[in-house]
């Protein structure tokens, strides 16, 4: 227990610096962080990842300033999929190692801009842009420097062997998704494979007014229930070799977002664990993934996706045991609305503080939604390979994912007619709280009455 809270704190000291980027502020919050402790090594520890994480900060901000403005002839990287809009397309690319934001407008240009894929190499000229400081701000998480004003493209190179790969499989899961009608389409690529491009605005409000925007998206779900899928063959191949591979070409496969990188981290991490010998425990082992992915890229701090997941991850791991062995007169319940209610608890605060809300119908459509989008998960990434590669069985492969996605899109639209509006979701907030209160502590009453008469009761 001491060494998880220990973690905890190092992995505060290490966000803080890395946020700020003031080597002083963080050293002074590790040196909070330690006093409690009395420990001379934790302090040093504390000290030493404050000024890391202060000094990498300060070298990250440093690359976001452009080493060369100007006209631009040759070949760019595709960081990720085009992203389409209603006007334009936004795709970002990396020139002569640097990241440029490039918005491509016009019909003509739209239609083959939006047939690229991430890790493709394209031959492009344009003009290499000064960002606008605002937008700068907002984009600065993806490492983008600058906006790129595009004037002609023409050839297209697949990139690398994992590129190549990776496209190959989004590309069946497209084609998978097509025999679906193009809402459930959509959904269906960001539950398998976190591709939300296609996804309308109104199905994103919904599911964001409905507490249910983890599902539109990749999430550590994805990585569990790709290791389970792949099971069996980890008794056949070097286990932690194998398990490790996987997880990284799914990471990959996902486009390297910010909440998949910390499940795949904390993945690996709990393979090493188990392959060594050593204690899993879940909040350990999410505070050594933050302390190491910010200290290795500490702009993704400023990742909203990032802090909900690790938020979520965090209150999981500490909320849900605690209440699910207080809940447990809910039966087969008590496990799931522990869940629920703890990840709720764990995105509170970055909920709030960007989008203003949380919503008090997610724990119901959580407890709805979640078991079909998983089994969604699980079936539906080696399901959609073969209806994309095989399409004369595509219809029947996919109409278990038909109904899926029919299910939970509509518990998502009931949850987003239902959800009161401000301020009552508070008070329901509040109302939720006192029964949580009343019920754990009407438990600890009956735990401590039947432990006085356990302990005064005759010997027989």
């Amino acid at each position: 227990m001491l060494a998880d809270v220990v973690m905890v704190a190092l992995a505060i000291v290490v966000a803080t610096s890395a946020a700020t980027g003031d080597a002083w502020t963080a050293t002074l919050v590790a040196v909070a962080m330690a006093v409690p402790f009395r420990s001379w090594p934790v302090l040093a520890i504390a000290g030493l990842l404050a000024i890391g994480g202060a000094w990498r900060s300060a070298d990250a901000h440093h690359g976001l300033v452009p080493d060369e403005l100007g006209p631009f002839t040759g070949w760019v990287r595709l960081v990720d999929d085009p992203q389409p809009y209603a006007s334009s397309t936004r795709v970002i690319i990396e020139a002569d190692g640097e990241r440029f934001e490039m918005w491509s407008r016009g019909r003509a240009q739209q239609l083959r801009v939006r047939t690229w894929q991430g890790g493709q190499w394209i031959a492009v000229s344009g003009m290499r842009l000064s960002p606008d400081e605002e937008r700068a701000g907002r984009v600065a998480w993806q490492h983008v420097v600058g906006e790129f004003e595009l004037d002609w493209a023409s050839d297209v190179d697949e990139g690398g062997l994992v590129d190549r790969a990776s496209n190959r499989v989004r590309r069946a899961i497209e084609r998978s998704a097509e025999v679906l009608p193009a809402n459930d389409g959509a959904l269906f690529r960001g539950l398998v494979v976190g591709d939300d491009r296609d996804q309308p605005r109104e199905m994103i409000d919904r599911f964001r007014a409905s507490g249910l925007s983890h599902l539109t998206a990749v999430s550590g779900q994805n990585v569990a229930f790709v290791l389970a899928a792949t099971g069996p063959l980890l008794r056949r191949w070097p286990r932690l070799l194998f398990t490790v591979g996987l997880i990284a070409w799914f990471v990959a496969l996902t486009r390297f977002e910010p909440s998949i990188v910390r499940a795949g981290s904390m993945a690996v991490l709990s393979a090493l664990a188990y392959a060594t010998g050593r204690e899993r425990a879940p909040l350990r082992i999410l505070s050594v993934a933050v302390i190491g992915l910010v200290l290795i890229d500490p702009l993704i701090v400023r990742s909203i996706g990032f802090w909900l997941s690790v938020g979520a991850t965090a209150g999981v791991s500490t909320v849900d045991p605690w209440l699910a062995h207080r809940f447990r007169r809910l039966g087969f319940l008590a496990l799931p609305v522990g869940i629920t209610l703890g990840a709720q608890v764990g995105v509170l605060i970055p909920s709030v503080l960007v989008f203003g809300r949380l919503p008090l119908v997610s724990v119901p459509a959580n407890l709805l939604a979640v078991p079909v989008a998983g089994a969604v998960m699980l079936y539906g990434l080696p399901a959609g390979l073969l209806a994309g590669w095989i399409p004369a069985l595509a219809q029947l492969l996919m109409l278990p994912a038909r109904f899926g996605m029919r299910w939970v899109d509509t518990i998502a639209m009931l949850g987003e007619r239902i959800e009161p509006a401000p301020p009552w979701p508070w008070v329901g907030w509040g109302v939720v709280t006192t029964i949580c209160v009343v019920v754990v502590a009407v438990g600890a009453g009956r735990g401590k009455n039947r432990a006085l008469h356990g302990n005064t009761s005759p010997d027989r």
